[in-house]
């Protein structure tokens, strides 16, 4: 059985009835959506049930859409939680339909609330196709789908869940509760705030730096500031923005107090260069995001209901509560915190510490003060942090969002992430070749929304920028299954763009090589010519290299080797060898000793293979090391040395899952098997054909490779049948195909015991 799910990181407090009604919904209905507002635990809800819940209920599969502005990659956003990597010309809804057909899956979409037409639709498509799939999503809003259930999360009970929440995460900051009238304290404290997780979260972790005395008394000024019409009533003649040079205006910003309105009555002049000025009202300092509109469905709606000046006062008092939670947690942050708060929201999802640094740094915020702010927000629980990665959750990233508006630096926030963005693409394509190789495959594949967002509005921008970016992370992006978000950008950026670059030429050569990954020769090969023409233009021997790789790669794969031969040969005479390591020589020299295997040149092929890899040993390099591990094994099975061949194909499929390459997993499996079947191991061969399969299926083929691939493939199988018996064989088969992929990788690649050889 699969799964993806996310770790919960806190203690799970209550909720046993909304537990047994998700429970009993997801046993008896395919689509159930978790629906409340902001902070009240919709998330942690179906995280907690979906953590424990019985074996037998599938694979189970997590998508987060909250990093999505659109809907343009929704569908690729499912296929990459549910780890596809599709090496077809299809669309991605059509893969994940294609994919999940009939078995047992659920799957949960998380944060549907700004794109809920585009998820009502992805949600019909998938349960038309997929007899045996079951949905849960979580919203602020129903999806409007046909026979949805709807399943409404309420806050915790105030007296109980609400007070035992609180007390275990004020241990958690040190600040155990003591004594009868701590207790009562808390209990006030946690009805004032309607028993909303957030906000007691919030408000916990303003003990490490209040009494619960001091927090309760803030709390209650602040939520009876907001009760009162006269003070919380918004003011629809203004735009809630504040004068660019003078006071904040007298009225509420767009939902909530002014954000330079103090619980005194002052007025504060409007943020500033040192961050977003002090807040008052018991501080709810701004437009409340849990109701801010969101970017989809509720844009343009004040909150569920009918629309209206009179909804703002007859929300229910759960948006009171995470309003001034939030924004009393914003008072309390010194002005440098809450300037970075604001530009942390530039983040479209997790962000590491250096790429914050590197992005939010300026003015007030030295180096040195932002690591402190960072460690601060952290405290305050205003940002998460889990392996070394950092997040804003949704309500108090849409704060921030306000409060970087009210600054006036979303743009420029936006430029420098985006530049940010395409200088990391440089050094990894730059290093590419070399010892941190593997470490940049890493870093692209945590940087994905990242560079999504970056892309985005580069494109508006700068689309030589974007273009320049798409064609740097291409071949990143397709080694590990990110085809069609490769060409979707590059075939955006490039008609966006015109005239002879080296980014236009990058650009076509990446968007061949997606093409001819997908199986559209014809289309590489066309591209493999215009990059030619665009390279001989510029006099750039490096993109001369690359349009000779595509099209001997095209040549290879439709069963040409002496065409792939004579281009790799004609590449190599004609643009001479790069000064050592670079990418385009050592792609056409891997194409070349393809080609020889594939014309039967093996002494030769494993002379070029042997030299090559050692090469790519002395520079720490992988994906071209695998290649050679890959092109070594198959001499070895030609050669009828399947112990060579085995071990070969273990170092290929090792370097593979160092970079996260399913394609060549799936092809190094094969090989594995054809050795194992040779040397006597069926039932081992058995497994490994068998996650061959579940890899082959993660990429959307039945099988690929070059053509002589195919006899050795035929003649395993029928070897291990023939040892094992049709039946034995098949359970094995499909004990590994429906595996969890990574531990039957593992279990596949194991070496064999000296003593059952």
């Amino acid at each position: 059985m699969q799964q993806n799910i996310p770790e919960e990181t806190t203690s799970f407090v209550g909720r046993a009835a909304e537990l047994a009604r998700l429970a009993e919904a997801l046993r008896e209905q395919r689509l159930v959506t978790l629906v409340g507002g902001a902070g009240v635990g919709k998330s942690r809800l179906a995280l907690h049930a979906l953590g424990t819940a019985p074996s037998g209920i599938g694979s189970i599969y997590w998508a987060d859409l909250w990093p999505l502005r659109s809907d343009e990659l929704l569908a690729a956003t499912v296929a990459d939680a549910l780890g596809l990597s599709d090496h077809t010309p299809r669309i991605p809804l059509d893969a994940l339909c294609g994919w999940v057909a009939d078995r047992a899956v659920l799957l949960a979409l998380d944060s549907c609330e700004h794109l809920v037409p585009s998820c009502r639709h992805l949600v019909g498509e998938l349960l038309t196709a997929c007899p045996n799939l079951t949905v849960l999503t979580t919203s602020r809003e129903p999806l409007g789908a046909i026979r949805e259930t709807v399943l409404p999360v309420p806050p915790l009970a105030p007296a109980t869940e609400a007070v035992a929440l609180f007390q275990q995460r004020a241990e958690g900051v040190g600040r155990p509760l003591r004594g009868l009238a701590e207790q009562r304290l808390a209990a006030g404290l946690c009805a004032r705030l309607d028993g909303v997780p957030l906000a007691l979260e919030l408000a916990a972790a303003q003990l490490r730096h209040h009494t619960l005395a001091e927090t309760s008394d803030r709390i209650r000024s602040g939520l009876d500031l907001l009760d009162d019409p006269d003070r919380s009533a918004p003011d629809r003649s203004t735009s809630g923005r504040s004068a660019p040079d003078g006071p904040a205006p007298d009225g509420p910003s767009p939902g909530g107090p002014s954000p330079g309105r103090s619980d005194s009555g002052r007025s504060d002049s409007r943020p500033s260069a040192s961050g977003p000025s002090r807040t008052g009202s018991g501080s709810s300092g701004g437009s409340p995001p849990g109701d801010a509109p969101s970017s989809g469905a509720d844009a343009g709606r004040s909150g569920p209901g009918p629309s209206g000046i009179g909804e703002e006062l007859r929300r229910p008092a759960r948006h009171s509560a995470v309003r001034t939670a939030v924004g009393w947690s914003h008072e309390l942050c010194r002005p440098t915190e809450r300037l970075l708060w604001a530009r942390l929201t530039v983040f479209p999802a997790g962000f590491d510490g250096g790429l914050a640094e590197q992005v939010c740094s300026g003015g007030p915020l030295t180096a040195g003060e932002l690591r402190s702010c960072l460690a601060g927000l952290v405290n305050k629980s205003v940002v998460t942090v889990e392996g070394g990665r950092y997040r804003l959750l949704d309500s108090i990233r849409e704060y921030g969002r306000m409060w970087l508006r009210e600054l006036g630096e979303t743009e420029q926030l936006a430029a420098r992430h985006a530049a940010a963005v395409v200088e990391l693409s440089r050094q990894a394509r730059t290093e590419w070749p070399g010892a941190r190789q593997q470490a940049w495959y890493e870093r692209i594949e945590e940087l994905y929304h990242d560079v999504r967002e970056a892309l985005r509005f580069l494109l508006g921008t700068d689309p030589e920028a974007a273009l320049e970016l798409a064609g740097n992370v291409a071949f990143f992006w397709v080694c590990c299954g990110h085809l069609y978000e490769t060409h979707h950008y590059l075939e955006l950026a490039l008609a966006c763009t015109e005239g002879s670059s080296e980014a236009r030429t990058r650009g076509l050569w990446s968007l061949g090589l997606a093409r001819v990954l997908q199986g559209d020769h014809e289309s590489g090969r066309a591209l493999a010519e215009q990059t030619r023409q665009e390279a001989a233009l510029a006099r750039n021997e490096e993109g001369l290299r690359g349009a000779a790789y595509l099209e001997a790669l095209a040549a290879l794969l439709a069963g040409r080797p002496l065409a792939a031969l004579a281009t790799a040969d004609a590449a190599l005479r004609d643009t001479g060898r790069a000064p050592e390591p670079a990418s385009g020589s050592t792609l056409v020299r891997l194409a070349r000793l393809f080609a020889l295997t594939g014309a039967g040149r093996l002494k030769e092929a494993r002379r070029e293979a042997e030299a090559l890899r050692r090469e790519c040993v002395r520079l720490g390099e992988y994906w071209t090391r695998s290649y050679t591990d890959y092109q070594l094994a198959l001499i070895a099975l030609f050669e009828d040395r399947p112990g060579p061949a085995g071990a070969h194909a273990r170092a290929m499929l090792d370097a593979k899952r160092r970079i996260g390459d399913r394609f060549g997993i799936a092809l190094g499996l094969e090989l594995l098997a054809a050795a194992q079947a040779r040397e006597g191991e069926p039932e081992r061969a058995a497994l490994a054909y068998g996650a061959a399969a579940q890899h082959w299926e993660i990429v959307g083929h039945p099988q690929r490779g070059t053509p002589e691939v195919a006899p050795l493939r035929d003649e395993g199988q029928a070897a291990a049948r023939a040892r094992l018996g049709d039946a034995e064989y098949e359970a094995l088969f499909r004990e590994a195909l429906h595996a969890d992929r990574d531990e039957v990788l593992a279990r596949a690649t194991r070496p064999a015991p000296e003593s059952s050889r």
